[in-house]
Parts: C-alpha cells; structure tokens; sequence
C-alpha cells in the first residue's frame, strides 16, 4: 500500500490506535500437557463436495457440548443483542438481552457505525450482560460518519464474514489494521477482476460487507451456493468442515454441537463461496483433493507448541508456526471445553 494511501486512511481510521484490543484478559500463559492436544484423528469426514474450484469435506463428530447459543447474526436479527459504536476504531461494545449465551466469532463482520468492523477474536457472551468491550479491525477505510439508513450509534447486522486466509491471518495472527486493510484492498480488486466494476459500491468503495453484498456478486456465489448449502442437511453428526480452494486445502472449522454448526453453516458457505470467486482462475487445472490431503493438514496444524491466552469468558488456545495456524476457543463456564477449532493453512 502506497505511503500517501495509508496517510489518508489513518485520518479516517485513526491508525494510532491499538490493532488488537483483546476482552481485559486475565492473563497468558504458554500450554503443553497432553491433555490440551487436540485430536483430528478423532474426526470422520465425509466428501469430496465440488463445484467448480471449491471443495468442501464435511466433518463428523459427536456433540461435545449440549449447550446452546445464539449466534451473533441471529441475536441481530432478533434484536436480542446491540453492537455499539465506541467511535474508537479497534473497539466495540456489545449487550445481551437474552436468556441465552451468544457466541461471536472472528472474522464475524458487523454492518453500520461509523465504518463497518470484523470482530478479531471469538468470544462469548453471557445472558442479560453489562455493555462489554470487543476488540475489532476496520474494514471500510475512509467512511468516518454514517451511511444513509443506518444508525451510528450501533450496527444493524451481521450476515457476513471474512473469507480469504490472508485476511483471517491478518485478524487473529498478525492482529494488524494496516494487514486488515490491505487484504480488503486485495480482495476487492479480484472481486472486480472476476466479477465486475459494480461490486465496489460508489457511497462506500471501500467497504467489503457493500462488496460482498453487490447484486452481481450475490448472482455469482448464488451458483456455489445453491450447489453446496444442501450437502449436510439431515446430518445430525455433521460439526464442521473442510474448506480447499483450486484444490489446495486452506482452513477448516469445527464446532462443539452439530446444532451450532447448523446454525453458521449458511455464513460460513457464503464467505467460502466469495473466497472461491475471489481465486477464480478459469484455465487452471485443479487437481482432485485427497481424504489423506486433509487428515494431515489438520494433523500438521495441532503440533506446534500452545498458548494460551485466558479472558474472562473464554479460554483461547493457539498453535502457530510458518505453515499453519490453529485456534481454539474454549469456554470458562464449561469446564473449558471447547467450542470452535479453526485450522488455516499459510503456505
């Protein structure tokens, strides 16, 4: 990003701050023992699912947990929760009026404020809460004021989410604003290339959430999702899934509870969906994905060594080396089982 472009985002952006304000932890500390190792051999997959250069392998398990959540763009909906503007750039606050725990993922985006943010860690959020801080990235440089038929106080919705593993790194590895804004940049570029001029939106070019959301667009991912939304309906077993693109293994999430699975299934179908049309490359030659392929790229993402890093609701488990990352979110209130795996692939 040119010097004289990063100038003019931080006036907007206010690129001072800092990138990653995490839920007042309560400490970290570094995790080895056996008992924390996760267990991808544990996991049964089911799959290939394909269409053109997306493939996805579903992942079956048994519950874990028989908790169950609201996820962030349902308590929206229902307006069970509120997102409020803080007009600090990397930080947010939240409120649950609910009977319920609400869980937020990141790369979860939130549409309206000032400017739209992706929420940069999991978290959880507890019945009838207290206003809560949540650490967040810009993801619309430029707009500081709101846009018409929104409100700027708080956010309406949140109906996508990121997709690209550069722009997942960028949010819970890097922890990087200037990383954050250069991924959308990219992402949108190959969005046009692929797609057309008309998914930068002309009142708010820089906005992802207007990008993603572009009739043309949505026309487009329509076609992946039409053909892969259905594949685990009426698996009950189904937690989670494995993501390749042009026939590459790139992330995976797995969840607690097929009931939440289910639940993010349809956010997390879309974003790949926009993360294949992003890497759309006609002429090439896509080699089939193997079962082995899979089993040892979450195999090769649980070995490096844990960190561990304890916030007041959940517990947050990393495991990171130049190849890969792997994230676990583990929640206080039950005994620290967890809640979301998610794997990245980085080369």
């Amino acid at each position: 990003m040119k010097p004289k472009h990063l100038f003019a985002i931080a006036l907007f952006c206010l690129i001072g701050l800092p990138a990653a304000l995490f839920i007042k932890a309560a400490g970290q500390t570094s995790a080895t023992s056996p008992q924390d190792l996760t267990q991808a051999s544990d996991y049964q997959l089911s799959g290939p699912y394909i269409h053109k250069n997306l493939t996805v392998f579903l992942v079956h398990g048994k519950d874990q947990t028989k908790k169950t959540f609201l996820t962030l763009q349902e308590a929206l909906a229902q307006r069970k929760v509120r997102v409020y503007e803080t007009k600090d750039v990397n930080e947010l606050a939240i409120r649950n009026f609910s009977n319920q725990d609400v869980y937020v993922q990141a790369g979860d985006i939130v549409r309206g404020g000032e400017q739209d943010r992706t929420i940069s860690m999991d978290f959880i959020v507890p019945p009838r809460s207290r206003r809560m801080p949540i650490a967040a990235f810009c993801v619309e440089s430029g707009r500081w004021s709101p846009r018409a038929g929104e409100a700027p106080a708080s956010f309406g919705s949140s109906n996508n989410s990121v997709a690209t593993n550069e722009m997942k790194l960028a949010i819970k590895s890097a922890k990087s604003q200037e990383a954050v804004w250069e991924n959308v940049s990219k992402v949108q570029g190959k969005l046009v290339a692929n797609v057309s001029r008309g998914v930068i939106n002309a009142d708010s070019p820089t906005s992802l959430a207007l990008s993603v959301e572009n009739s043309a667009m949505k026309a487009t991912t329509a076609e992946y999702i039409t053909a892969l939304s259905g594949i685990a309906r009426g698996r009950t077993d189904v937690i989670g899934y494995v993501l390749a693109v042009n026939g590459q293994v790139k992330s995976a999430d797995i969840y607690a509870s097929h009931a939440l699975f289910a639940k993010l299934w349809p956010k997390l179908v879309n974003a790949s969906a926009v993360e294949a049309v992003a890497e759309l490359q006609p002429e090439l030659q896509i080699k089939p994905v193997a079962d082995d392929s899979v089993r040892g790229f979450l195999a090769e993402s649980e070995r490096p060594k844990a960190t561990t890093e304890v916030t007041p609701h959940v517990k947050l488990v990393t495991r990171e080396d130049d190849k890969t990352a792997f994230f676990e979110t583990q929640d206080r209130s039950q005994k620290d089982n967890w809640v979301h795996r998610n794997y990245i692939r980085k080369q």
